[in-house]
C-alpha cells in the first residue's frame, strides 16, 4: 500500500509539499510517479523519478513548477509544488509499477497506488 498525503487548499501562486509514503514496499527498488485526476479530466501523469533518482521527467504543465525527490532513509517521495494553479486543483496519488520501471510508469502503466490527497488552488 502507497499513501499520499500533504494535500490542502492553498491560493494560487502558494506551494506545497506531498509526501508519499509505503509500509510494504521499499521505495529504493522502485521508481516512483505520482499523476493527478481532476473531475471529468483524465488521468495525468505529473511526475516521475527512477529507482536512483538520477533520471526525472515532468510535463510541460508543471515543468518548473513541480520538484519530485526521493529520501531513502525515510522511504518517502516528496512532491514540492510551487506557484500553483486553479488547473492543478485535483486528487493526487503516487504510485509505482510491480517491476519497479521508470520506462513503465513514464508510460502511466501503474500497479500499485493508494488512496490519493485533494488539492485544492483557489482564491
Amino acid at each position: 500500500q502507497l499513501q499520499a498525503f500533504g494535500g490542502g487548499l492553498v491560493q494560487p501562486g502558494g506551494s506545497l509539499r506531498l509526501s508519499c509514503t509505503s509500509s510494504g514496499f521499499v521505495f529504493d527498488d522502485y521508481a516512483i510517479g505520482w499523476f493527478r485526476q481532476a473531475p471529468g479530466k483524465e488521468r495525468e501523469g505529473v511526475s516521475y523519478i527512477s529507482s536512483t533518482g538520477y533520471t526525472k521527467y515532468y510535463p510541460d504543465s508543471v515543468k518548473g513548477r513541480f520538484t519530485i525527490s526521493r529520501d531513502s532513509a525515510k522511504n518517502t517521495v516528496y512532491l514540492q509544488m510551487n506557484n500553483l494553479k486553479p488547473e492543478d486543483t485535483a486528487v493526487y496519488y503516487c504510485g509505482i509499477h510491480s517491476s519497479g520501471s521508470y520506462t513503465k510508469i513514464r508510460g502511466n502503466e501503474f500497479d500499485y497506488w493508494g488512496p490519493g490527497t485533494l488539492v485544492t488552488v483557489s482564491s
